[in-house]
């Protein structure tokens, strides 16, 4: 491969993707002069069109192709016995595997789409019909996941075409990507609502619920699900059962299915964790999948998913018309439920590691409506005379969707609203949004996702991948600390103080006392909080002379000071500065609290974290490329 040179490559980069589509379309809009808000509006209608056509396409594929496989192929072979049913998902395997071998990727996705609209990560090429094919094969032959992720990217894909084609700004390619995740969440499930806060919440932002990205995403939302009701019907997933209240005091056994939700919902996340390690080569006892080519690896899956089939077909595909049946009250043994449940979970974690393309949402509500049936059979036979106040299991099974569904996901908001839409009972909301709270809450405590976890997005780091996330982790307070910080003394007047600040382009600083000892930390907001409040009650200069060479730093800063150990991991100190809300940290010895090593401060922290994994990235280039090749110091 030949490197071009920086001015070539600058050069490469800044040409139009779609040269002719974006001179004509440039050119149309320039004729017409539009508002840009009213611009960003016209690409939210052709962005919720597109999408709602594509979602209409992609249903219609897997049906074709799960009739072709499950039917028409099934009908041939089947009469050899009925263990042929494992062939159709090894076929399936094969298939996603021959497309790995031509395409070796199949494009971006969400997590990748969001951090390229953030400046965070390098564009990739978007491939969104080899994906939404990928997708098709892999959902029609019976692969254990869902149809709304790659909905979801359908939608995405289109933000991010509609941008490249017209060169947007960075802002507005995020606003065009949420509202094409919420356009392909909208057509999808048929829940417009879900789709726009999945989108504003996941996607954007809780900071970006401002009334024009609402407007944008609102409008997308509605055009894609309108599309999608006229090609695939009005009907919802899911026809739920009406809710039933029994009683008031009925609300403590919801919290009590939020809490187990938390526990199935962590260790479904983790087993699909540790799949893609084990499939990876990255756990102990797996290193012989590294011999393995990526493009087998789905045949693999797929074989291990056709031979649980055959005991256990309710794992095939999406699983929807298992959750239906359990909706619908059909009968299911508390045994079967159970055995529902871990296999399920295993054999998503399965398809997704081993290769196969497809979304989480519906495995996940599958989890839950088996749980939510489990949970309701089981506080029956513990409990007996507890039975005539209960709900039936259906109701325990569609807020145990939501449950699992919220905190495999960490969106609440989004599975509160989708399950309400699917509904259409308010009755539901209160043991909905206790089950729903309760267990993100818990998921957040027992196991913080690092991807969305809000000190991470403070310093910019909320979109790492797995790879990343692991340097993270043992990066220590050592390798992100100043260890030269600002000190000033305690007696210390605020404005030379501020003065000093100003010189040395520095927002934080030590205070110690006349022994060198640690006594408080200043920073410019706390001078500038002091400014600003003798502005509103001095009007004497006589008086504001007086006041402030009264006043020392000592009497400004934070005196109740946390700290940070040298050898301590990086995770560690930032959760207690997300805890209070700091940004910054003085690092101290541990058998000497009075010993100021350094001080540690978000800016550092980020620009340490995204040094650890470029260092990591470029190592596997710099044992190929000559040393000379490389250029250091630039």
């Amino acid at each position: 491969m030949t490197l071009l040179p920086p001015t070539q490559l600058r050069k490469v980069r800044s040409l139009p993707a779609f040269p002719t589509t974006s001179a004509r379309l440039t050119h149309l809009i320039n004729r017409f002069q539009p508002s840009p808000e009213t611009v960003v509006l016209f690409l939210a209608v052709l962005i919720g069109g597109g999408t709602g056509m594509g979602v209409v396409t992609f249903h219609y594929l897997i049906q074709l192709i799960h009739n072709l496989m499950l039917e028409d192929f099934m009908g041939h072979i089947g009469v050899w016995g009925a263990w042929t049913l494992a062939c159709v998902p090894t076929l399936g395997g094969l298939i996603v595997g021959l497309m790995r071998w031509r395409t070796q990727d199949f494009g971006p996705g969400l997590s990748s789409l969001i951090a390229v609209s953030q400046g965070r990560e390098v564009k990739q090429q978007l491939r969104p019909v080899t994906k939404m094919i990928a997708a098709a094969v892999s959902l029609g032959s019976g692969a254990s996941l869902g149809p709304e992720g790659p909905s979801v990217e359908i939608g995405t894909n289109f933000g991010v075409l509609l941008s490249d084609v017209l060169q947007v700004s960075q802002e507005r390619q995020r606003l065009l990507l949420g509202a094409g995740a919420a356009a392909g969440l909208a057509a999808g499930f048929n829940a417009p609502i879900a789709g726009v806060f999945f989108a504003l919440e996941v996607v954007m932002g809780t900071t970006s619920f401002a009334s024009y990205a609402v407007s944008v995403v609102l409008l997308a939302a509605v055009v894609a699900a309108l599309i999608a009701q006229i090609g695939l019907g009005s009907q919802p997933a899911f026809a739920l059962p009406a809710y039933q209240v029994r009683s008031p005091l009925e609300l403590p056994l919801y919290l009590g299915l939020g809490l187990g939700a938390s526990l199935v919902a962590l260790t479904y996340t983790q087993s699909i964790r540790l799949a893609k390690g084990f499939f990876e080569g990255r756990i102990k006892g797996s290193e012989i999948f590294t011999k393995i080519p990526q493009p087998i690896q789905p045949i693999i899956g797929g074989a291990v998913v056709g031979l649980v089939a055959l005991e256990y077909p309710q794992i095939l595909g999406t699983g929807y018309g298992t959750v239906q049946a359990m909706l619908q009250h059909q009968e299911f043994s508390l045994n079967l439920l159970l055995e529902l449940i871990v296999l399920k979970l295993l054999m998503t974690a399965v398809s997704s590691a081993s290769g196969f393309v497809g979304g989480l949402f519906a495995p996940a509500m599958f989890l839950g409506a088996s749980f939510g049936s489990a949970y309701a059979k089981v506080l029956a036979l513990i409990v007996p005379i507890i039975g005539e106040y209960m709900a039936a299991p259906p109701a325990y099974a569609m807020v145990g969707m939501a449950a699992v569904l919220a905190a495999s996901v960490r969106a609440p908001l989004t599975a509160i609203l989708m399950l309400f839409e699917l509904t259409r009972d308010y009755r539901i909301v209160l043991p909905l949004m206790a089950a729903v709270g309760l267990s993100v809450w818990l998921v957040e405590r027992i196991k913080p996702n690092i991807n969305s976890n809000s000190n991470l997005q403070q310093i910019g780091l909320a979109e790492l991948k797995d790879e990343q996330v692991e340097i993270v982790q043992e990066i220590s307070v050592a390798d992100a600390m100043h260890s030269y910080p600002k000190k000033m003394p305690a007696n210390l007047g605020v404005l030379e103080a501020a003065m000093e600040m100003i010189r040395d382009r520095t927002r934080t600083a030590l205070i110690i006392d006349n022994s060198e000892k640690l006594v408080g930390i200043l920073s410019l907001d706390d001078i500038n909080r002091t400014l600003s409040q003798r502005e509103s009650f001095e009007n004497s200069p006589t008086q504001i002379q007086a006041n402030f060479t009264s006043q020392t730093v000592i009497d400004i800063c934070t005196t109740d000071v946390l700290y940070a150990w040298k050898d301590e991991p990086l995770s560690e100190a930032l959760d207690r500065m997300a805890l209070r809300g700091l940004y910054q940290l003085p690092v101290v010895a541990r058998d000497n609290p009075d010993c100021i090593l350094g001080l540690l401060e978000k800016e550092q922290v980020a620009l340490t974290c995204n040094l650890a994994a470029t260092r990591k990235a470029i190592q596997q280039y710099l044992s190929i490329l000559p040393i000379t090749d490389v250029v250091i110091g630039h």
